[in-house]
């Protein structure tokens, strides 16, 4: 018999599948077609030749053979994989809205996913901290994605830090063909620069922050003791003094811009999310906003 634990992870998911394919059905399964095209263009079939055919697809050889102008149709390759490298460090299992981040992580993947398998992609998935965790082999269907959802649902890391370079670089060794890659982590690491810089040009990449509201701005709290989540570190802040709460909103401020100015520089567009709002509004916006830059 499922222990509670078990149980409560089973109904998030299922909730979290619901809303998904309501989301998938509603708002995104178009979008996500038009905005990630396939690998290019296959051979189906030559048939006659019709007025208004382009001259340039008639199939010389078949044409030569039957005495009659053939042309060749091509259909759009349209399967590809879609990957998601999801930091679990510890810093991701911090939330003050009633969700963590590890938690919006996996409700983000469920919709992507199921996005994808309606296109008939595969789905894969890479969990890391300073380590890889787990790798799970691009796979389609409803339960490899479900599969995908519970894994990081219920997942507990070995390891406490976050090294972002480990993950592109084993992605590298894994994946050799173009993909579309999710990064979703709240990018509190360095030095990843030339793995960022050497995955953009091997696929196509998409970073996703997720931030929490309470790692920005700090409430008028009296003094409070934080705890830095992956290296243990403790300090003691007095949340009263307007000038210590201005030093730590300046300092999260700074980290924001430094993540997006890197993104920015290698061209790979990035889905600021939040813990505190709704963030369907948040990848509604990358596919139109994407989709309108495709058709310029």
């Amino acid at each position: 018999m499922p222990t509670k634990s078990q149980t409560d992870l089973l109904k998030k998911v299922r909730e979290i599948q619901i809303v998904s394919r309501k989301v998938v059905d509603e708002l995104l399964g178009g979008e996500y077609k038009s905005v990630f095209k396939g690998r290019g263009m296959e051979f189906d079939e030559v048939r006659e030749y019709m007025p208004g055919d382009e001259v340039r697809t008639i199939d010389w050889n078949v044409t030569a053979r039957t005495g009659k102008p053939f042309v060749k149709r091509f259909i759009e390759e349209r399967e590809q994989a879609l990957f998601f490298l999801v930091d679990m460090s510890a810093s991701g299992s911090f939330g003050s809205t009633g969700q963590s981040k590890n938690e919006v992580a996996a409700e983000l993947c469920g919709i992507l996913a199921f996005s994808a398998i309606k296109n008939n992609d595969k789905v894969g998935l890479i969990i890391f901290t300073d380590e890889i965790e787990l790798f799970v082999p691009p796979d389609k269907g409803q339960l490899h994605v479900l599969h995908i959802i519970r894994a990081i649902l219920g997942f507990e890391p070995k390891h406490t830090g976050t090294r972002i370079a480990c993950a592109l670089d084993y992605l590298g060794k894994m994946v050799k063909k173009k993909c579309v890659t999710f990064l979703i982590s709240d990018f509190q690491d360095a030095d990843y620069d030339p793995s960022l810089k050497l995955a953009a040009i091997h696929y196509d990449l998409i970073a996703i922050t997720i931030t929490d509201p309470r790692e920005l701005e700090l409430p008028n709290a009296g003094l409070v003791e934080l705890a830095d989540a992956e290296t243990g570190e403790q300090i003691l802040v007095d949340t009263a003094s307007a000038a210590a709460r201005n030093t730590f909103r300046m300092a999260a401020k700074a980290r924001s811009l430094e993540t997006k100015a890197a993104l920015t520089r290698l061209n790979i567009d990035q889905i600021d999310v939040r813990t505190d709002r709704d963030y369907m509004r948040d990848l509604i916006r990358f596919f139109r906003t994407r989709e309108r830059r495709q058709t310029l």
